[in-house]
């Protein structure tokens, strides 16, 4: 009798559990270590790479539809962010931890003054497909010119 008391546990200790309820870790995304390729850049020629770390505990970072952006960029000269898509890092119904890193391209930096040169620093962010935003981090100062 004991033995089909401990079956039957064990059964409904195996089948009862949803893979979707396991928890991995913490569902907020962590970003860290924000680089950029240079510190000097000549306007309209080079590109900007920003790269940077990230960390999810439920791994729902991304998403299918290209028209969902969840990467945020700001340029700390402006008042507005510009937005990027991220596809998913992680098989779509998982909850598995994920890490990693990301870059970022941005061509055509430019000057914004009458100047000869300008520096700037960049503002980052990322949201996972539960709506949940990341620390924010600040890249270093790089330089523009003409």
């Amino acid at each position: 009798m004991l033995k089909i008391n401990v079956l039957i546990f064990l059964s409904l200790l195996i089948f009862g559990c949803k893979y979707n309820d396991i928890y991995t870790g913490d569902p907020i995304p962590k970003i860290s270590n924000i680089t950029t390729n240079q510190t000097e850049y000549t306007q309209f020629t080079d590109t900007v790479v920003i790269g940077f770390d990230y960390q999810d505990g439920d791994g729902d970072l991304g998403f299918e539809s290209a028209d969902s952006l969840s990467v945020e960029v700001k340029d700390i000269r402006f008042v507005k962010a510009d937005y990027y898509h991220l596809k998913p890092l992680s098989p779509l119904g998982s909850k598995i931890a994920i890490s990693g890193k990301i870059k970022i391209s941005l061509k055509n930096i430019f000057l914004l003054g009458g100047g000869t040169t300008e520096s700037t620093k960049f503002q980052i962010r990322i949201k996972d497909r539960s709506q949940n935003w990341s620390n924010v981090l600040i890249s270093k100062s790089i330089n523009i010119k003409k």
